[in-house]
């Protein structure tokens, strides 16, 4: 490795997200002198990214990186050279209009979602407009940076990683920051303290269970159960469908209830529209949730680009320290998204991307055995799986049928549309994101 390490940031117009993860690196020694090469294809979004990442710089790291701007798909391959890290955050298409489109046009049908960026129609046609632009981008990596760790953070995150690590040679990572956040939430939200809390997590991307959680020897999941079932009757809150889901299927799940909710068949439902009240379901949380950063983003920006030293405290996600674990042989423990080509999960396929506890060093990712998954649960997680296996097909093939069978096998979208609808409704998105996708057959 470099005495200098060289990071490539991919969608560096993501400005917030950029100073987490990049700040997060100025506080590890190892990582202060980078080298780091920002690249996106809005001019605009990439200069202001500059400018903070800049002051950050100054302010935290005595301008020690060395930070340089990339702009457009002809510049690619000069920001990737010779990377030796390459953090993926794209969004191909955008809130408006691919988003947009994800939500309103899936709505003519009376389909609803409320996140669509991980499973469902939504998530399918942004994983179809997002694989051919990742194609395109391990292939520059494997012609200017073939050793680099990719470290993707974009969604559909179990689909994209998934095409990745099958039809190229890059090594990669898919990270969410779930998993760090579900125990301590779970515990802060039913008022449970413990003072030795471990816990075992694993299965697939928005979708990973709370396998075992205990304080020393204590065994907390009777007590957790018992507070979230009062707590479902008692009043409304944000976590409803997964306590109801911990009730059904025995364990609670990592995702939100938000998220959650669309990855199933039971609770958007036209034929039931009282659960939508019921168990508080926020129905175009995402849309809503991309128009508030935007004015967010207008009322910090003229702060944040004042020149004002800008601070930074260490965040949840694990982009930092999978580097100075990589470059220091210090081990760090981490929850990866990874092919499951070694039995990872032993009852879930080979070809499935697992979300598994991966143990970091100086040889790269280790997975650790996590074994079989009760059997309810790998049975909920093998019907997103099939939805994105189908998809990476539908991507590679380029053949509307995988298209249309990915739609079918999606448990929400299945439980709403009749089959004649389901392949209309792929028609008109097929359509409408024409500008971002090959011609499908």
């Amino acid at each position: 490795m470099k005495t200098r390490p060289k990071i490539t940031f991919l969608g560096a117009g993501s400005t917030i997200f950029l100073k987490n993860l990049m700040g997060d690196s100025f506080l590890f020694e190892g990582l202060k002198d980078a080298d780091i090469s920002l690249y996106d294809i809005d001019a605009v979004r990439l200069e202001e990214s500059r400018i903070v990442l800049e002051s950050l710089n100054s302010s935290i790291n005595a301008g020690r990186a060395l930070i340089r701007t990339f702009l457009g798909v002809s510049n690619r391959r000069d920001a990737l050279g010779q990377s030796d890290f390459v953090f993926n955050a794209i969004q191909v298409g955008g809130y408006d209009p691919a988003t947009i489109a994800d939500f309103e046009i899936p709505k003519k049908y009376g389909l609803r979602q409320t996140i669509g960026d991980t499973v469902g129609i939504g998530g399918i046609f942004r994983g179809l407009r997002t694989i051919p632009v990742m194609m395109d981008i391990v292939g520059d990596m494997e012609a200017v940076c073939p050793d680099a760790l990719l470290l993707n953070y974009t969604n559909p995150m179990s689909i994209v990683t998934g095409a990745v690590l099958k039809y190229s040679s890059i090594k990669t990572v898919g990270l969410c920051h779930s998993v760090q956040v579900c125990v301590p939430d779970l515990l802060i939200e039913l008022g449970m303290e413990a003072n030795n809390v471990r816990w075992k997590i694993a299965g697939i991307n928005h979708m990973a269970w709370l396998l075992d959680i205990r304080d020393g020897k204590k065994d907390l999941y009777p007590e957790i159960k018992n507070r979230a079932a009062r707590k479902n009757l008692d009043e409304k809150h944000d976590d409803m469908v997964r306590f109801e889901m911990m009730k059904y299927f025995g364990y609670y799940i990592t995702e939100s209830s938000e998220h959650f909710s669309e990855y199933t068949p039971y609770w958007i439902r036209n034929d039931v529209p009282e659960l939508i009240d019921r168990f508080n379901i926020p129905l175009d949380e995402y849309p809503r949730r991309c128009v508030r950063q935007i004015e967010e983003w207008k009322e910090r920006k003229t702060e944040i680009m004042s020149g004002k030293a800008l601070q930074h405290e260490k965040t949840r996600e694990y982009g930092a320290d999978i580097m100075n674990a990589f470059l220091t042989d210090v081990p760090v423990c981490i929850h990866g998204n990874v092919l499951n080509s070694k039995n990872y999960i032993s009852n879930l396929p080979a070809e499935a991307v697992v979300e598994v506890p991966c143990m970091i060093d100086g040889n790269g990712i280790q997975p650790v055995d996590a074994g079989a998954l009760p059997v309810q649960c790998a049975a909920l997680n093998q019907t997103n799986i099939n939805v994105h296996l189908t998809t990476i097909e539908a991507a590679m093939t380029l053949k509307k049928e995988h298209v249309y069978q990915a739609a079918l096998l999606d448990p929400h979208t299945s439980a709403e549309l009749a089959p004649e609808k389901i392949i209309a409704l792929c028609d008109d998105l097929l359509e409408a994101h024409s500008e971002w996708l090959p011609v499908y057959k």
